[in-house]
């Protein structure tokens, strides 16, 4: 049996630590892949969210170097590096105030209205208060998902309370869980 690449929906990905390690490492090397692949219709857009006061064109050179460092052997390629960057925005956001968060509303809501994945790429300490913010900030809709990497707390009891604080935001079906 052969596997199939299956084009996506456009949608918008705003990643929480987007320039942190996890996204450096792991996720942006993954999203590089997927748009090789073929499975990124446009106009999908990968947002990185975090403290660090970037720009656009900042984040697109962390980007290029997380690739660069990240890849395998023959994997870079320099046009669809560039294609992948076009792709990139950044908004500073801090996750336990309000500031940034009025910015990426603005940047979501630019008369988009599909499916947006908060992708939380930070410590499981404040996956509460990013739910909580992006409720607030009321960027939940109907095509929301939040994607929540382990470990999800550091034992049972606090991965409960977790759990329990972000269904408090979203539903069930709108929570994916990565191990």
């Amino acid at each position: 049996m052969s596997s199939q690449i299956i084009p996506v929906d456009p949608f918008d990905c705003v990643v929480f630590g987007g320039s942190g390690d996890l996204a450096e490492r792991k996720l942006l090397p993954a999203l590089y892949h997927r748009q090789i692949e073929g499975q990124f219709l446009e106009p999908t857009r990968i947002i990185g969210a975090s403290r660090s006061p970037l720009s656009d064109e900042e984040y697109r050179t962390f980007a290029r170097e997380a690739l660069r460092k990240h890849l395998k052997a023959g994997e870079y390629n320099d046009a669809e590096v560039e294609k992948f960057c076009e792709r990139l925005f950044y908004v500073p956001v801090d996750a336990k105030s309000d500031l940034g968060w009025d910015k990426l509303k603005t940047h979501l809501e630019d008369g988009r209205d599909g499916v947006r994945v908060f992708y939380l790429a930070v410590a499981p300490s404040i996956f509460g208060a990013i739910s909580e913010k992006i409720r607030e900030h009321d960027l939940i809709t109907e095509q929301t998902r939040i994607v929540v990497e382990k470990p999800i707390g550091r034992d049972l009891a606090s991965a409960l309370e977790l759990n329990d604080t972000i269904g408090r935001v979203f539903h069930e079906e709108q929570i994916f869980r990565i191990d």
